[in-house]
């Protein structure tokens, strides 16, 4: 098989490590093969791809859609460096505002499955990164909510030593506690 999957602390949060053929001349590696996925419980029907590119020191997110336009997603970093992090927010959850980290980079290639009904964000240890990620849903801009990145209720260790670069609606996000339950997955 060509990928491994590695369950998280988080149920259904799934760290994928793809096998890497390597020699003097590059690299070849499958980024997603619908089979191996749903046999390993990541059954999602992707429906569109995203690209971005950020400079060192940004923080982006943590990003939703609210109900019923959640996204399941697929992250990986093609260059770069980041810190990849899913946040609980199903209120109906055992693990409710918890979170899951993992280190993604063009050379580890490992890419992190967030399930629908958690909030998104990435922070860049690199002086840029480009990630590409699937999304279950099409983007909808009147369902796009947040979570600020420094909740204390959520308390995420970023493993920075900097002051995080960010855009003025991700300093604007409610806390955890301040949205309101019935749009969150």
């Amino acid at each position: 098989m060509p990928f491994e999957f590695i369950k998280q602390e988080i149920e259904d949060v799934i760290l994928v490590k793809p096998k890497v053929f390597g020699d003097n001349r590059g690299f070849f590696m499958e980024s997603y093969k619908k089979s191996d996925f749903f046999e390993n419980g990541i059954n999602i029907e992707f429906n569109q791809d995203n690209h971005s590119k950020s400079t060192a020191h940004v923080l982006r997110g943590l990003h939703y859609q609210a109900k019923p336009y959640g996204q399941a997603k697929l992250v990986r970093c093609s260059k770069g460096r980041i810190y990849d992090v899913a946040v609980d927010i199903r209120p109906n959850s055992k693990t409710f505002g918890k979170y899951v980290k993992a280190e993604l980079s063009e050379e580890n290639k490992q890419m992190l499955f967030i399930p629908d009904g958690f909030a998104h964000g990435f922070v860049v240890l690199s002086d840029e990164a480009e990630l590409l990620y699937k999304a279950s849903g099409e983007y909808n801009p009147l369902a796009d909510r947040g979570v600020l990145w420094s909740d204390k209720d959520i308390n995420i260790d970023w493993e920075i030593d900097f002051e995080p670069i960010l855009s003025d609606k991700d300093k604007k996000q409610p806390k955890l506690s301040e949205i309101n339950k019935n749009e969150l997955i």
